[in-house]
């Protein structure tokens, strides 16, 4: 089987990015990873044994648009299941593998696995996600797409612009929504750098100079709460959400 892996990226830092790559190519199993640059593309990417991408602008989606195109253009070229990583997270060596194994196992249309919380010098923080364990939450990082679930990709570039910073909880409804089949690894094979400040308040540490505060969902909901009639049957299209 053929494996994607899609890594959309912005402004990181070099040593992000190359810990990103090393992570794919210690994969116990290959993949073939593809990197979308959503502007402010690095050229030394181009002599890296992978695909490069390069939007000629930032799209301000959290992502969403790059990571859409480097998986249609995946599916488009017959690969058999998609897996995303953003540029500051990195994999454990056999998380391609364990995906591909439940996949073959289950026959499910798409995979989850669970996550670690890293610092920036890759320890990994005392601190957990109920919702991630309850699968109440998906993170993107942690997702496998199979063949049964790629007529969905194009929804991270299509919902609307403002639902883009809950975009990876927007995607999740909409494939529950569809009843698609889900099986999880039950392993923490993801690596995702935390940049949530109250996470590291909540162990008693000073968050680092990058952390932010959560994102407001209030703002999503305002949003959607000012929709006319005919814009909800737009961005419920778009979406694969009812609105």
């Amino acid at each position: 089987m053929r494996i994607a892996v899609v890594t959309p990226y912005y402004q990181e830092p070099r040593e992000y990015l190359e810990r990103n790559l090393a992570s794919i190519r210690d994969q116990t199993y290959p993949a073939d990873h593809i990197l979308v640059a959503d502007g402010f593309a690095q050229d030394w990417l181009d002599d890296e044994p992978l695909r490069h991408l390069r939007l000629d602008r930032g799209h301000a989606d959290y992502g969403n648009t790059p990571r859409a195109v480097g998986a249609i253009l995946a599916a488009s070229e017959g690969y058999d299941a998609i897996c995303f990583l953003d540029a500051d997270n990195w994999y454990s060596p056999e998380h391609v593998e364990s995906c591909l194994q439940t996949l073959i196992d289950t026959g499910a249309d798409y995979v989850h696995t669970l996550r670690n919380l890293v610092r920036e010098d890759g320890s990994v923080m005392p601190l957990g996600i109920g919702e991630d364990v309850t699968g109440r939450h998906v993170d993107t990082n942690c997702y496998c797409l199979s063949r049964g679930a790629f007529h969905t990709l194009s929804r991270w570039a299509l919902m609307p612009k403002q639902m883009s910073s809950l975009g990876d909880r927007f995607y999740l409804q909409s494939l529950r929504k569809e009843r698609l089949t889900d099986a999880g690894t039950g392993r923490k094979t993801v690596n995702y750098l935390c940049t949530w400040a109250p996470m590291y308040r909540a162990i008693g540490e000073q968050p680092p100079a990058f952390a932010k505060e959560y994102i407001d969902g209030q703002a999503v909901g305002h949003w959607l709460a000012g929709l006319d009639a005919r814009e909800r049957v737009v961005a419920s299209r778009l979406s694969g959400l009812p609105i």
